[in-house]
Formats: C-alpha cells, sequence, structure tokens
C-alpha cells in the first residue's frame, strides 16, 4: 500500500508551507462527496444481495462499529486527558462507518472481501442517521453538537453521493468498469488531499502534538482490530470472515470524521481523523502482510443464513 507513504510525503510541504493550503479548507467536503461517489461506483447487486446472505457476519460487524469503536474512542480520551478539541475530534472518529481501504486490506489479508464490502456499504449507510447520535451521545457533554444540520451534511457528502454512484453503475455498467481501475486510486489522492489540508490548517499546533494523542489513536485503532478478531473468532466464524470483521472493526472512515469536524467545529479537532487516516493503513498493512503469510487456527464453522 502506498497511502502512508503519499501521506507523509504530503505532510511536509502542507507544514513548511501551510498558507498555499489553509484557504483549500473548503474543498474538504467536496472533495470526501467524491470519494463516496467514487465508492457508489463501485457497488453492484451482487453487493446489495450479500447483506441478505450474510445477516450474522452483517449484525456482528455493525453492532460492534457502532457501540464499542465509540465507546473506545471515549474512554481513551478519557484516561488519557486529552483536551477537549482533540477529545471531540477522537470520537467524531470512533463514531463514523468503516473506512474502504478496509476493502483492500482485507483482500491483501486474504480475507471475505465481499463480506468486507458489504459492512462498508452498510454501515456508511446506516451511518448516516446513525453517527450524529452517537456523537452527540458522547461529545454533547463537552461542546454543543448540531445534531440535525450534521445529519444533512452526512447526507449530501456520504447517502446522496453513494446512491449517484451506484445508480450509474447500474445503468452505465459497460462505461464504469473501464475506469473502476482507476477509482481506489483517485480516491487515495483525494484523502492525501485532505490530510495535507488539514496538517497545514493545524501547521501552527502540529510540534506540540501530544504523545498521547498519538497513544490514543494508536489504541483506539489496535483494540478495535482486536476486539473485531476476538468476537468473530468467539462466534464462530470462517477464517476469511474473522479477518474481514476485524479490519472492517478497526478502520474508521475518518475522511468523513475530519470533513464533519471542519465544518463543524475547529481545524485542531480535525487532526485526530488526518493522523488517523495515516496510522491506520499502517496498521493495517502491517496486519493484512502478517495474516497472508499465517492463517488462523481457527475451525471453519460459518455457514451463510
Amino acid at each position: 500500500m502506498y497511502f502512508p507513504i503519499l501521506a507523509i510525503l504530503a505532510c511536509v510541504p502542507a507544514l513548511m508551507w501551510p498558507e498555499a493550503l489553509t484557504d483549500l479548507k473548503i474543498a474538504i467536503v467536496p472533495m470526501l462527496g467524491l470519494i463516496m461517489f467514487s465508492m457508489g461506483l463501485t457497488q453492484t447487486r451482487d453487493d446489495f444481495v450479500r447483506v441478505l446472505r450474510s445477516p450474522k457476519g452483517i449484525g456482528l460487524g455493525l453492532f460492534l462499529q457502532y457501540s464499542v469503536m465509540p465507546f473506545l474512542a471515549f474512554l481513551i480520551s478519557q484516561i488519557l486527558n486529552l483536551e477537549p478539541e482533540l477529545m471531540v475530534g477522537l470520537i467524531i472518529v470512533g463514531c463514523c462507518a468503516g473506512g474502504t481501504a478496509s476493502n483492500v486490506m482485507t483482500f491483501l489479508a486474504r480475507g471475505n472481501v465481499a463480506l468486507s464490502i458489504t459492512l462498508t456499504l452498510t454501515s456508511t449507510v446506516i451511518g448516516v442517521f446513525v453517527t450524529p447520535l452517537l456523537i452527540q451521545f458522547y461529545a454533547g457533554h463537552i461542546i454543543e453538537i448540531a445534531i440535525l444540520p450534521m445529519l444533512l451534511t452526512i447526507c449530501k457528502i456520504v447517502l446522496l453521493p453513494v446512491i449517484a454512484g451506484t445508480l450509474i453503475q447500474f445503468w452505465f455498467s459497460s462505461w464504469v468498469k473501464k475506469i473502476d481501475h482507476l477509482l481506489p486510486h483517485v480516491a487515495t489522492l483525494l484523502i492525501v488531499f485532505i490530510i495535507a489540508i488539514v496538517m497545514a490548517l493545524n501547521a501552527n499546533k502540529f510540534s506540540q502534538v501530544s504523545a498521547s494523542l498519538l497513544l490514543a489513536i494508536a489504541l483506539h485503532n489496535g483494540l478495535g482490530l482486536l476486539m473485531g478478531y476476538w468476537a468473530a473468532r468467539l462466534c464462530g466464524f470462517s477464517q476469511k470472515d474473522i479477518k474481514a470483521i476485524a479490519i472492517e472493526v478497526g478502520m474508521q472512515n475518518s475522511g468523513l470524521g475530519v470533513a464533519l469536524a471542519i465544518k463543524y467545529f475547529t481545524p485542531l479537532t480535525a487532526l485526530p481523523g488526518a493522523l488517523f487516516s495515516i496510522w491506520h493503513n499502517i496498521s493495517g498493512s502491517l496486519l493484512a502482510a502478517f495474516w497472508n503469510r499465517h492463517s488462523l487456527k481457527t475451525t471453519d464453522q460459518y455457514t451463510d443464513n
């Protein structure tokens, strides 16, 4: 995966010449909408059918995504005593759906890619309504949360672009097939650009990034992967399904977290999401490489029902 390298390289000019990027703050939300549109272009009818064929795996993944991850973000930020803006930023990331990068990591790990894609799609759609409520629940005591405007924003930058992309894929599938190999690269470059803008907006504060924040991000991601792994294993899922669920739970749509933080809070609130984007791709790549070489020692007990 070249994403972490690009993201780190993009941070260098962003921190050295922030004035060249700070005015592009308004482009973050449209760019995320374009990423969601490209995600919609990759969805087929078969992807939606899988939701009905794999209710057990989808149910477990969604439960962990929207119960464990927000709670972990809140708990970790409290234990490490993050300052309020960073605490809200981490909570926002924890309340977001699974990230599309998880699909690539699952593929590299030789996991169940179909389950991963279906989980990403389902959690993204459900998150339109669930994410603002979770942010209010966990961060409402820290800062005022505009629930309805946030819900409408998520509809505009997530739900509508995904639906539009899916419809275009359905009506013009032959045309989409010609460009679908480019879509992951386009999404990657857009995320890297978003990270660079966030870094530029926080250039004067970046030197103050604490070890506590970095530890909080690593713990949130690591514990998500670990809990997804053990929950799926204890429920008797197959080796491939365990990998898909663990990776899906541990990797958040941090791009959405950044967009919400920028629009409704402060640039500093977006910093955890930007750093998470870099970190979870590094950890995900390492885990995928490990799983690619070592099979899980579990019995394949999972059957579709």
